[in-house]
């Protein structure tokens, strides 16, 4: 079985959701397809919220008035039976009646909120599969609620997944098609949470890892994993083949087509992952296994919104403790880093969560001497091939952005990465020329 997986513009209309339908039917193969919400719910839904948390409810209304006759005039245009437009009705007025619920709850607190973005998902998939009967195809509903769980920690518990999602399979074996919904899951209080924007590509990757499936496909509108940001940059290209590890690296690094989480169950399952486009459903895409091709340079990624600390120890030279300190205080707070250059008597690091930056900078204080952080830089990060005994390779990257200011470089800890650290400022310019000097040279 595999798992496919489509996004909220891959669904985002009813004639796209009618070439979803021929798009997983046609080879007659069984498997489980997560729904994103269709495009704009979520944003919507979370307008909801913020009119709720602003005690302005008339405005809460207003917005789920025009959402409702959205989803609405999508039913008549997606079915095409009096039965099955019934039934998608059903599905909208149980949901929407819901809505209202939360709407007039008071107070409106985290838990309604997270209840109220959940139902994206939850309306998306019950009129997919309602679709799916109207059409005659052998489907059934796999509510991600009742298997997909976090813990404490806000991470995914694989091997209760793996149970529960068995469990729930075991009385609709032999369908054709099931659907569930990304994005959505239970935290250890049995509350509706969520794994956060994105999420349906971490969804997909849980199922696959847990059913070890055949193969996970994550469906958008480009044609796989780029070279380069196309938004940003002209004449990039998809990469056919990425190993797990290329791949996480890009995700996390910037690159907006992965979720940064997605990797993992499927490379601790062995579980390849491909890339494809709803658009040109021919077209490779990328395949991500544990394969590797012999290409030097792959692709390029970057991170936004990136704050660089420097660190300076106010001790003699050769201070042993230091660096445990250092990243003691990281840990406290929760916040990871990206990016790590050490001197004799500094550190400097980056960091992409800033909502504890103060509280860190005042206990780093207490035992070092600290620079003005610097706020609002990237980090773009090379992928590829770049075992030890290679030579010449960080010199073509450095040579490619000669005339670009660099602020932090991280070279040797990963074979598969070089990270340099700029100002945003620069880039656009940075990307441009990088895939000048290595990719078109």
């Amino acid at each position: 079985m595999q798992v496919w997986k489509f996004g909220g513009t891959s669904v985002g209309k009813p004639e796209r959701m009618k070439s979803i339908r021929q798009l997983i039917t046609e080879d007659g193969q069984p498997k489980i397809v997560v729904l994103s919400a269709l495009s704009g719910s979520t944003n919507t839904l979370l307008s909801i919220s913020e009119s709720l948390n602003s005690g302005n409810q008339t405005e809460a209304k207003a917005k789920a008035t025009e959402l409702r006759a959205h989803y609405d005039q999508f039913l008549t245009e997606l079915y095409s039976t009096p039965a099955g437009l019934g039934k998608g009705q059903a599905i909208v007025e149980k949901e929407f009646n819901f809505i209202d619920s939360l709407i007039a709850t008071a107070p409106y607190t985290g838990k309604q909120e997270k209840e109220m973005v959940a139902l994206g998902e939850l309306l998306s998939t019950q009129i997919f599969e309602a679709f799916l009967q109207e059409e005659g195809v052998s489907s059934a509903l796999l509510p991600a609620l009742d298997f997909m769980v976090i813990d404490e920690d806000n991470e995914p518990v694989l091997s209760v997944i793996e149970q529960k999602l068995a469990a729930v399979l075991a009385p609709v074996k032999g369908k054709q098609i099931y659907v569930t919904q990304g994005f959505i899951c239970r935290n250890p209080a049995g509350e509706v949470d969520n794994l956060k924007r994105g999420g349906s590509d971490y969804t997909a990757s849980l199922i696959g890892g847990a059913i070890q499936a055949e193969e996970v496909q994550i469906w958008t509108d480009i044609d796989g994993m780029h070279n380069n940001d196309p938004r940003i940059v002209k004449n990039t290209f998809p990469i056919r083949e990425l190993s797990f590890a290329e791949a996480a690296e890009l995700a996390y690094f910037g690159a907006k087509i992965l979720h940064p989480s997605t990797i993992t169950p499927a490379k601790l399952k062995g579980v390849p992952v491909r890339l494809k486009n709803t658009m040109e459903p021919s077209a490779f895409g990328t395949l991500i296994s544990e394969k590797s091709t012999d290409v030097e340079i792959k692709a390029i990624a970057a991170k936004d919104n990136i704050t660089a600390i420097y660190i300076h120890s106010t001790r003699m030279l050769n201070a042993y403790g230091f660096l445990k300190r250092v990243f003691e205080v990281f840990e406290k707070y929760k916040t990871p880093v990206d990016m790590i250059t050490t001197s004799e008597v500094s550190v400097s690091v980056t960091i992409d969560q800033t909502t504890h930056l103060d509280a860190i900078m005042s206990e780093l204080r207490e035992f070092a001497e600290l620079e003005d952080p610097d706020m609002n830089q990237v980090i773009i990060c090379i992928v590829g091939n770049f075992w030890a005994d290679k030579e010449g390779i960080a010199i073509k990257v450095l040579d490619a952005i000669k005339n670009i200011p660099i602020r932090m470089i991280s070279y040797g800890a990963s074979e598969h990465n070089i990270s340099l650290l700029v100002d945003a400022s620069h880039k656009n310019d940075a990307l441009n020329a990088l895939n000048e000097g290595l990719f078109l040279k």
